[in-house]
């Protein structure tokens, strides 16, 4: 399905409700669509091709050979390690974005396996404070790669990010150096990395682990970056290209190998586990 959007993707609008949420308004194109027809299209509007945000479950649900994986259950580090505030305390919203995802923080891990491969996928929610990246984030992407080297499996990551989560200070950019680490433990141990990059992956998660991996695949359209369009453009004093910052310009320039339409998402990464792992494709 062509991708007719214009440049950059709105990060995740958000999908209006109506009445008994048998209908969808799509806020990038307008159209009323069909709920069913919705979520089976993978959460893509069928009129214009705009890619709603999808939760780490959706993904897992997505990718895993028959919808079937493990969840592994990711550690929480001790809230609010700065006792900061501004309009509310960080503890506060911890509590409201706990409540309204019913997750603990950004990212969820699974283990099941892609087209017969066994696999870890993690995988950001950016209803969740908008992906950011705090301990959790570090502490969740170690432990997800320890599981795929204690199982000898590839390792997937799955970012959608507005960047460094500034509650946290320089604990959420310690993260950064963390990380690194653990990919690298994977990379010695010559177990394959992948990043499936989505709209958006920013700030501090694009300079560091979004973009070690051995081989990068993004979403139609995504944005990737590490500063904003309008902090780019003031500095040097350029009109930037319409396509700045997308999936398609990383591609030409060297920084994404793979653009895919979600609905090939899983047979893509499917054939790049296949020939990394060198396990036959199921």
């Amino acid at each position: 399905m062509a991708n007719s959007c214009k440049f950059p993707q709105k990060p995740h609008a958000k999908y209006a409700e109506v009445s008994d949420k048998l209908w969808m308004t799509c806020r990038e194109c307008g159209d009323m669509i069909y709920s069913k027809k919705f979520h089976s299209n993978s959460k893509v509007c069928p009129s214009c091709g705009y890619y709603a945000a999808m939760t780490p479950v959706e993904r897992f649900e997505l990718l895993f050979d028959g919808a079937k994986f493990e969840t592994i259950e990711m550690p929480i580090p001790s809230d609010d390690p700065l006792k900061f505030t501004d309009k509310v305390s960080y503890a506060d919203r911890l509590k409201k974005y706990r409540k309204s995802t019913g997750e603990q923080d950004v990212v969820q891990t699974a283990v099941g396996k892609i087209d017969g491969v066994e696999t870890v996928v993690l995988c950001f929610n950016f209803a969740f404070m908008g992906g950011s990246m705090g301990r959790a984030v570090g502490e969740g992407i170690m432990k997800a790669a320890g599981e795929a080297l204690a199982r000898k499996a590839p390792f997937v990551l799955i970012p959608a990010s507005g960047g460094a989560r500034m509650q946290e200070g320089i604990n959420s950019l310690m993260q950064m150096p963390r990380t690194l680490m653990a990919i690298e433990d994977l990379k010695n141990a010559g177990l394959p990395y992948i990043v499936v990059l989505t709209n958006p992956t920013t700030g501090g998660v694009t300079a560091s682990f979004a973009m070690v991996g051995d081989v990068h695949i993004a979403e139609k359209g995504a944005v990737i970056a590490f500063a904003g369009r309008r902090v780019i453009e003031g500095t040097i004093g350029e009109k930037l290209p319409d396509d700045f910052q997308t999936a398609e310009y990383l591609r030409e320039h060297g920084m994404v190998d793979i653009v895919v339409e979600r609905s090939e998402l899983k047979s893509t990464l499917g054939n790049v586990l296949s020939l990394l792992t060198n396990v036959k494709k199921k």
